[in-house]
């Protein structure tokens, strides 16, 4: 079961108030409860935050992921701080002593990157190649093999002004 900490709304309509609780994630915004652990008002000015921060650091430890606005929540009342420290001294899990028991070895020092003294290009790149401007006529994308004769359609060609042929 993936448990978060959010919050339900209570209060009548367009006055809202909220409570901070640990729900199953799968059940709606103001369905069943496993545990209220706070309320939150922000109409009032300051807005009130009362969170039982020895709640949300068990349900932290056990790890219920909490909304967005429910983190901003206990950092202000200090359930987040008290659940970092917390983390540091001893994970809940009991992966301490795996951790105690492996030997910690220094990572490998990295080792530097290849350096050329001679910066010179490549001998087969082309440096000196034009580059297309914008004011450039646009070149046909197809050009005719030099072998062989272009094509004959007669609309490129001079019509004949002959007085004896026929237009």
């Amino acid at each position: 079961m993936a448990v978060r900490l959010r919050l339900k709304r209570t209060g009548k309509k367009k006055q809202p108030s909220y409570r901070v609780v640990a729900v199953d994630s799968r059940k709606p915004r103001d369905g069943r409860v496993l545990e209220i652990i706070g309320t939150y008002d922000p109409r009032q000015e300051p807005s009130a935050i009362s969170i039982a921060n020895e709640r949300a650091v068990h349900w932290l430890s056990h790890g219920a992921q909490p909304s967005d606005t429910v983190s901003k929540l206990l950092t202000i009342s200090g359930a987040w701080d008290e659940f970092r420290s917390q983390g540091s001294a001893a994970p809940a899990d009991g992966s301490a002593e795996a951790v105690q028991a492996a030997p910690a070895e220094p990572a490998p020092a990295p080792t530097p990157d290849l350096v050329l003294d001679d910066p010179a290009p490549a001998p087969d790149l082309v440096l000196d190649a034009p580059e297309p401007n914008a004011d450039d006529p646009p070149e046909a994308s197809a050009e005719v093999p030099a072998d062989e004769p272009a094509p004959q359609n007669g609309a490129d060609e001079p019509k004949s002004t002959e007085p004896g042929e026929a237009q």
